[in-house]
């Protein structure tokens, strides 16, 4: 009993310091979301996840060595690595994924789960629906802010929704967890209150907004080709659009998935005239600049990168829909080159992107606003002299 007694002490306490390091950041926790970090254990939700050794991901349990390590990094404020090319840490081998392998799923940071939580202002009864269970974790706190009975929580792996179930059920919860399309899966003829998404969308699925009751909320993380997401908050309106800004914290949340087609097989070595470039594709990794450039990437565009011959960066952007490619490349000499082939030349909009952006000093993206019609998607902004930039996502 004493030894039972002790570890739901620890675990009490690594939930009050995990609490307080969220208040202590960018979010001023209100009294009902710090009780629902305090109340809520994320340790039931994630009793195994990766750990990077090298280049591979290695499998750390609960069951383990040095518990007490184990409980720490679960109650700090990162990101935890649940799963690695479809292979969840708690069905991997001691060992992990055979190679490097590339991570499926995970578990937010809690500070930036506190962020979006707090920006869909849930109330007690509010009906939520959540696109993307993932570990069950996010969907237990909705629980705790509006009541289980209000929560439907969809995700496409069934084994995490296998998962989820028990363990919400573990810590008292029993919402409607249901496997299926984040995007189309909908008990029939609900409606939603709220809508929150834990995988990030290229657009927002016009579904979501349908199933939006009219002065609802829906917080959705936004990602294309680059790592610097944004979220998004929206209020639905009587007419059916949805208006909002993005959230000054930048997100990189995995892909919803769905059923779209494979992913566009990157040209390996394109040919076409070269150039120098005063920017390097280095740009595109800081997070205050590539939301920003995304705006101004075609939707299908996809983006590799990493080190040429030279161990220097190198960048390739490509778009299915003409062939167009863009290989940028640093130089021993300190400059960039660009090799282009197909009908555009793919960088041209992101060094055009790159000098707007410091003509408008810069602007961060929670001066950005948002619109969602039947019609169109608009990105936009207003400089201070009243100048208004429009972007269509």
């Amino acid at each position: 009993m004493t030894h039972i007694l002790d570890d739901e002490r620890r675990a009490l306490a690594a939930r009050v310091a995990l609490t307080r390091q969220i208040d202590r950041g960018s979010v001023v926790l209100s009294s009902r979301l710090a009780g629902a970090f305090l109340n809520v254990p994320r340790h039931p939700f994630v009793p195994a996840f990766y750990r990077r050794d090298g280049e591979r991901f290695t499998p750390w349990r609960a069951t383990d060595a040095d518990a007490d390590a184990w409980l720490d990094a679960v109650y700090a404020d990162d990101s935890l690595i649940t799963e690695v090319d479809g292979i969840h840490a708690e069905d991997a081998g001691p060992d992990g994924p055979p190679g490097a392998g590339a991570p499926t799923s995970s578990s937010t940071a809690p500070s930036l789960m506190a962020d979006m939580l707090d920006a869909l202002d849930v109330d007690e009864g509010h009906e939520v629906y959540e696109a993307g269970t993932g570990t069950g974790y996010n969907a237990g706190l909705l629980c705790f802010l509006t009541g289980d009975q209000h929560i439907t929580s969809v995700d496409r792996t069934e084994s995490l929704t296998d998962k989820a179930r028990p363990r919400l059920n573990s810590v008292g919860f029993d919402p409607l967890v249901l496997h299926g399309d984040g995007t189309r899966d909908f008990p029939a003829d609900a409606s939603y209150d709220r809508i929150i998404a834990t995988a990030s969308v290229r657009r927002v699925p016009p579904t979501w907004t349908a199933r939006l009751r009219p002065g609802g909320v829906m917080v959705v993380p936004m990602k294309g080709a680059l790592a610097g997401g944004m979220v998004a908050r929206l209020t639905k309106l009587a007419d059916g659009a949805a208006v909002g800004h993005i959230l000054h914290t930048p997100a990189a949340f995995m892909p919803l998935r769905s059923d779209a087609g494979p992913p566009a097989q990157m040209p390996t070595d394109p040919h076409g005239p070269r150039r120098d470039t005063g920017l390097s594709a280095r740009v595109l990794d800081d997070w205050t600049f590539s939301f920003f450039a995304q705006l101004h990437m075609g939707p299908g565009v996809v983006r590799t990168y990493g080190k040429n011959g030279d161990g220097l960066h190198v960048t390739t952007l490509y778009d299915p829909a003409d062939d167009s490619t863009a290989r940028v490349a640093d130089t021993p000499q300190g400059v960039s080159t660009v090799i282009a082939s197909g009908p555009r030349d793919l960088w041209e909009p992101i060094e055009s992107a790159h000098r707007l952006w410091q003509e408008l000093n810069r602007p961060r993206r929670e001066w950005f606003t948002i619109e969602v019609t039947a019609s169109e998607q608009l990105i936009s902004y207003t400089a201070p002299a009243g100048h208004i930039q429009r972007w269509s996502l």
